[in-house]
């Protein structure tokens, strides 16, 4: 009976501290809040600025920032606007520079990592000491990364400026709106896990060239073994979907050794230094890979690929089948009449010549009145006739003509012609034993030695009877009607062409060697340049002004190439200087065979697009975000191309 009173009484007290304890409590801490709210009345409170003090308007004390978390999914975005990336420059000679390795190590529940933590702007490089400026081993790319990483610093220290007291509440939403607000500086980069793996990669490849951890051979045995797992699961996988499921586990087992690691060394200079010798090793071997790529690139540019040397040699076997009177092509009445459209185009390429003319035909509105003159070596002659039999170009008419019956042009008349077949200028572009300076690959494009190539400079020539016609190069795609270029007025200039001089090195003085007095007093060395590649020629006024004297004369000057060295469009600039119309830009955009940052929107509203550059839309280098513009105008299933296995 005692014991059963025992029991009673302990359960009543055992209740009593479960319901009335908290209940005290918690009226306890709501007098101490109520005491603390300052004795007010509600007019006198106003919107507070960022600087009032946050005890005035919280019951609760609040977390300070600095004990706050940053987001670590948010960093800051390296996608700079190209205006907003011009406007950040690195710090002037002398001052310091700092590189971070690395954005915020995640751990897997979300939250950065004291442990995993990498070491954040270690390098401080003086300008002394080989500091990083513009043109001395740093590309327009690592120039932008500098620049947002300054940027970022920046906004950082304004963050510690701002009052330390802040409700956690606006913080995190500050947070969430730059996760979506798409204007803001900040955004989610992807991919954060591929990131981070590969910065504890840099890291455990830093902790194996220390002295004392090298001492121990266990550990460094261990570290050796995480780091080749880890590389195994990374492998090629470049997006965070690619991992495999153990990728997480050998990550983890990697960090553990670096918190090992850590605790062995924690001399921060020795890992500077470390760090320092890694990334100029880095940038050596960019270096010697770029210019490795430049080399490739120019090797794959004038390398004719197996399909393009099988598609003449078929035309050409059904070409000589053919019976005479089918080889001739229809409405050759119309190559005469100066009341049509003329085009000139010369070029030994046969699939970019159907482009051409297939993009020309397709986009007129009035396809018969559009004439279209090909010139061709003696090789490609009868294939180019074959092509453009079997694939007739519409209501258009079309003329395919041997530049071997041009008898008129030989070495007397030209010369051009006469410095291209010498001996000397042979073993200039193709010789071995040249200069260091000239041991540029593109000296050696066969295309320097090509009279197609300044065929050109002979329009009025080889057509004497027009007078107006619009060159069009082998590398351009038409986009829209060309008739309007017939009806512009070019005030009794020679030669319509779009400038530019956009950019600082399309200049005269980057074409022209304007430390020869003859280029000095004849020309402005900061004259805006023009392009070839879609020109109007007045060729009336052409005969009037006697232009093609005017280029004989300068072709005799730089015999020695001492007022240029390469090229067509050099002496071009000298032939029409003052004697060229500015076309508007939207007639001709460049750029689409080496950059690959061409504006999509000037593309869309061009007329003519050109392929200018080594990665030509029929190599496999050429750029594959502009390849479809040029591959439209081809139809793959023609027969000849099947056969040559040629496909888009």
């Amino acid at each position: 009976m005692v014991r059963m009173r025992r029991r009673l009484v302990l359960l009543l007290l055992l209740l009593g501290l479960t319901v009335l304890s908290p209940l005290a409590l918690y009226t306890s801490r709501l007098s101490v809040a109520l005491n603390s709210i300052p004795r007010v009345f509600p007019g006198e409170i106003t919107n507070q600025g960022r600087g009032v003090e946050a005890d005035k308007l919280n019951a609760l004390p609040l977390e300070t920032v600095s004990s706050l978390k940053e987001p670590v999914d948010i960093v800051f975005s390296e996608e700079l606007t190209e205006s907003k990336s011009q406007e950040l420059r690195l710090p002037k000679v002398g001052a310091h520079k700092s590189r971070v390795l690395s954005e915020v190590t995640v751990a897997d529940d979300g939250t950065s990592s004291k442990d995993n933590e990498v070491i954040e702007q270690v390098i401080t490089l003086e300008a002394q000491d080989g500091g990083l400026v513009k043109g001395a081993g740093v590309s327009d790319e690592q120039e932008k990364n500098i620049g947002s990483l300054q940027q970022s610093s920046s906004e950082e220290s304004s963050q510690d400026t701002m009052p330390k007291q802040t409700p956690a509440k606006v913080v995190a939403e500050n947070s969430q709106s730059a996760r979506t607000d798409g204007k803001t500086k900040t955004a989610v980069l992807p991919d954060m896990r591929i990131r981070n793996i590969k910065d504890q990669l840099i890291k455990a490849k830093v902790y194996l060239g220390l002295g004392s951890i090298r001492a121990s051979s266990q550990y460094l045995k261990d570290l050796r073994q995480r780091i080749r797992e880890v590389q195994k699961v990374l492998g090629d996988a470049s997006k965070d979907s690619d991992l495999p499921k153990n990728a997480h586990e050998k990550v983890k087992a990697l960090e553990q050794m670096l918190i090992k690691g850590k605790q062995m060394q924690d001399d921060c200079s020795i890992i500077v230094k470390k760090l320092r010798a890694m990334l100029h090793s880095a940038e050596e071997q960019l270096h010697a890979h770029k210019k490795q790529t430049v080399f490739l690139t120019q090797l794959a540019a004038k390398t004719l690929p197996k399909g393009l040397h099988c598609l003449p040699l078929r035309l050409a076997n059904e070409y000589f089948s053919l019976d005479p009177v089918r080889q001739q092509f229809p409405n050759q009445q119309n190559l005469i009449n100066p009341k049509l459209y003329h085009y000139a185009l010369f070029s030994d390429n046969i699939l970019a010549t159907a482009v051409v003319v297939n993009s020309t035909v397709l986009n007129a509105k009035h396809p018969s009145d559009h004439v279209i003159h090909i010139v061709t070596d003696k090789l490609n002659y009868a294939p180019m006739r074959m092509w453009f039999l079997s694939n007739p170009p519409g209501k258009a008419t079309i003329e395919v003509q041997n530049i071997e019956e041009f008898t008129w042009l030989n070495d007397s008349y030209s010369p051009v012609l006469k410095h291209l077949g010498s001996q000397s200028m042979i073993d200039y572009y193709f010789g071995t034993n040249r200069a260091n300076s000239d041991s540029n690959l593109k000296y050696r494009n066969p295309k320097y030695l090509s009279i197609l190539n300044h065929l050109r400079f002979y329009l009025p020539e080889i057509y004497p009877k027009l007078d107006k016609m619009v060159f069009l190069d082998d590398d351009i795609v038409v986009k829209k009607d060309l008739a309007g270029l017939w009806s512009i007025n070019m005030k009794g200039k020679v030669n319509g062409a779009v400038e530019t001089c956009g950019e600082s090195f399309h200049r005269y003085d980057r074409y022209l060697n304007f430390s020869n007095p003859v280029i000095t007093k004849s020309f402005d060395p900061h004259a805006c340049v023009w392009a070839f590649g879609m020109n109007v020629f007045d060729l009336a006024e052409w005969r009037r002004q006697n232009i093609t004297e005017i280029y004989h004369s300068w072709q005799k000057l730089n015999e020695d190439r001492s007022l240029w060295k390469l090229g067509t469009l050099p002496p071009g600039l000298v032939t029409f200087w003052n004697k060229t119309f500015p076309l508007s830009r939207s007639w001709h955009v460049l750029g689409l065979g080496y950059n690959p940052h061409v504006n999509s929107r000037d593309i869309e509203h061009a007329a003519v697009i050109h392929y200018n550059g080594n990665m030509k839309p029929w190599l496999e280098i050429g750029l594959p975000k502009f390849r479809s513009y040029w591959s439209k105008y081809l139809d793959y299933d023609q027969s000849f191309l099947r056969e040559c296995n040629i496909n888009p």
